[in-house]
């Protein structure tokens, strides 16, 4: 047997219900070519990155699975997140294009798939965030990610030889502290982790802290007056209609799982429980209720004829595979953070779901 045909130790596929199955790559529908971007560009496989001007001094810089920005203002670089998967091929990218120095630094927020590189940057740049960032940068310390030096509570304005960038602070979405970039002269916003265009939401929707705030997010998102979007991943930057699209496909989300949580009774899967050795088994009866709603309000969002006349499996990348969890995501979120249409009333009829 050859080494490509023997699982490496890692790899266990035995655990039966109690682990993940692993899905293959032919469970997943073939994605829309609109969706490579620049994954298969010769430049990018060669040199690991792919670095384009977007507008007017702004640019977009990726790896394929990541992506950040930077701007050359003629007074210095002012870069924006530094993802420890592109490294010190960030400082590549920006020499190819100019020979400023970067002097400042921006944190869309703190997670460290996004800012786990800022220290390539040296200590002398000047580092911006929201306080929230700098809260948890301080709580746990990391020597790759140092705490901003300048933080905002709402909006500020970051203006270096006369380049501005608009900081905007809406509330918590994907995390605390997560902000918004916005180059005005050029129309290009800078938003991670709430939509990547081309693709369907990662898990969870993108592991999103806030549900009810990740979904506002996508109407923020279009509030403002941008031609191109940095997203934070994949292989492509976003355009509005991108925009539009991830807020169509998140509207969904909600409006299926919503109908899912007033149709899936909680005490169907109570009573098979029966009353014998597995009457206490309420977290058999909880996953199968929760399998119930997925998969309910998955159907009806595959089956969906959406507003291109297109099904989401056949316009967003992931989406046939990955839907079930972004609706487990939003149903579970909002039971948690949104209104049960009432609750239990001594003698009226029930809240159409308070499971």
């Amino acid at each position: 047997m050859s080494t490509i045909d023997t699982k490496p130790h890692w790899h266990v596929d035995t655990l039966g219900p109690a682990g993940f199955p692993f899905e293959a790559t032919e469970d997943y529908a073939a994605p829309p070519e609109e969706s490579y971007g620049v994954l298969f560009s010769p430049e990018r496989v060669k040199k690991g990155y792919h670095v384009e001007e977007l507008s007017d001094g702004v640019y977009w810089l990726t790896s394929g699975w990541y992506d950040c920005m930077f701007v050359v203002t003629g007074s210095g670089v002012i870069a924006v997140d530094a993802p420890p998967a592109m490294g010190e091929r960030i400082l590549d990218a920006i020499a190819e294009v100019t020979d400023e120095p970067v002097t400042h630094f921006v944190y869309s927020h703190w997670h460290a798939d996004h800012t786990g590189a800022s220290s390539v940057f040296g200590k002398d740049v000047v580092r911006i965030g929201h306080e929230r960032t700098r809260d948890y940068l301080v709580r746990f310390p990391d020597p790759d990610r140092p705490a901003p030096d300048e933080v905002f509570a709402t909006d500020t304005t970051l203006d270096v030889g006369g380049v501005k960038l608009e900081l905007s602070y809406k509330g918590q979405d994907h995390a605390d502290g997560n902000i918004f970039i916005y180059a005005p002269k050029q129309k290009v916003l800078m938003k991670v982790d709430i939509l990547s265009p081309g693709w369907c939401a990662f898990k969870d929707c993108d592991s999103s802290e806030n549900m009810s705030g990740f979904v506002q997010a996508h109407d923020q998102i279009l509030d403002y007056d941008f031609d191109k979007i940095v997203c934070g991943h994949v292989s492509r930057y976003g355009t509005r209609k991108d925009a539009e699209t991830a807020r169509e496909y998140t509207q969904d989300l909600v409006r299926f799982s919503k109908d899912a949580l007033e149709t899936v009774p909680i005490d169907y899967f109570l009573k098979q429980t029966g009353d014998g050795a597995y009457k206490g088994a309420f977290r058999a009866a909880e996953e199968a209720y929760f399998a119930g709603v997925c998969n309910y309000a998955t159907q009806k969002l595959l089956e969906r004829k959406t507003s291109t006349g297109q099904t989401w499996t056949e316009r967003l990348n992931g989406a046939d595979v990955m839907s079930k969890n972004n609706i487990f995501f939003v149903a579970e979120k909002m039971r948690l953070e949104q209104n049960h249409n009432g609750y239990m009333h001594r003698d009226g009829p029930p809240a159409k779901y308070y499971g």
